[in-house]
């Protein structure tokens, strides 16, 4: 049941196998803002901090499974759409690569819905070509996050490929019918730390159970960014002014197409959301501690990871699917 992990970052796709039973025998991430949040949520994995670039597969352990998230900014609707021009989008190459003469049973490959667009076309055919050319057998699965169980409108794309020897192919997920809402996974935590973007200590208890103050930008006020107790919510981002807000303030009101105010009177409930509850909205355990010295840090890694329980369920299929029971 050894598998390694490729594109880590804080280990949301990680602690989903885990949880399912496999080993993180060895990961690689080369941005060092995420190595002491990984190293002390997984302590028995062998973490590389190269750049991908530079890893030399013939040196990496043996295992069953290749699990990771290549960069996705280069295919994001909200990023540069630069795909493969984009030297972040090559690196899915190499992802290719170290899968290609590793040749596990299976592979998991996370990204963002963009990927499948008119504009990425030809560099997801080109991938799906790689991926079959390396021996795999590749079932391409767009998933939206409230439907298995995560209280967030999180779509998500991935590849899950079976090597070709084994004659099976990816059974997908079955919808789960258990949609999850704010009060379902916020209720319960005290009020949280405000704090600026400064120099913070991130083991508070219950940890990381901070929020960012500051001003909100001309686009983070152009639409509503209050989801109700009672409703998912919306994605959690990875950039800390964009952070949604408590569900304990009121919608907020339209004042013209692109501008929207908070509700007069209630001004002092709107808060962006804490670090703590975007992991809980991501199914992050509450043991689960990110370490940083920047906020902004901190949610950058928690919007960046897989939502831990959406990992868990593909890879409790592929454990099915390929009878590792």
């Amino acid at each position: 049941m050894n598998i390694i992990s490729l594109f880590s970052g804080a280990g949301g796709l990680d602690l989903g196998f885990k949880e399912a039973g496999f080993n993180i025998l060895w990961a690689n991430e080369n941005n060092k803002n995420t190595w002491a949040t990984h190293e002390r949520n997984f302590p028995q994995t062998i973490l590389s901090k190269d750049s991908i670039t530079q890893v030399v597969e013939k040196k990496l352990p043996d295992c069953i499974g290749i699990i990771g998230g290549p960069p996705c900014q280069s295919f994001s609707g909200a990023g540069m759409k630069a795909g493969t021009e984009d030297p972040r989008g090559q690196l899915f190459w190499d992802y290719i690569r170290i899968l290609t003469a590793k040749k596990p049973l299976f592979f998991v490959a996370e990204n963002v819905p963009g990927l499948l667009t008119e504009r990425h076309k030809d560099s997801l055919a080109s991938f799906l070509k790689a991926f079959q050319e390396a021996g795999y057998t590749v079932a391409l699965n767009l998933y939206l996050a409230s439907d298995y169980g995560i209280p967030q409108d999180r779509t998500r794309l991935f590849f899950v490929g079976y090597r070709e020897d084994t004659r099976l192919h990816f059974s997908g997920l079955q919808d789960l019918n258990e949609r999850k809402t704010l009060r379902d996974v916020l209720i319960g935590l005290f009020e949280p730390s405000p704090i600026k973007n400064a120099a913070v200590n991130s083991c508070l208890s219950p940890i990381n159970h901070e929020y960012m103050i500051g001003g909100f930008s001309s686009m983070f006020m152009s639409r509503n960014r209050v989801r109700g107790w009672d409703e998912t919510s919306f994605t959690i981002l990875a950039t800390a002014r964009q952070i949604s807000l408590h569900p304990q303030a009121p919608k907020m009101e339209q004042v013209h197409k692109d501008l929207y105010k908070f509700k007069t009177g209630f001004e002092h409930l709107y808060r962006r959301l804490s670090v703590r509850e975007c992991a809980r909205i991501q199914t992050f355990p509450d043991n689960f501690t990110f370490i940083y010295d920047k906020i902004e840090d901190g949610y950058k890694m928690v919007g960046n990871a897989v939502p831990v329980y959406l990992a868990k369920q593909i890879a409790t299929v592929i454990k099915t699917d390929l009878n590792l029971l």
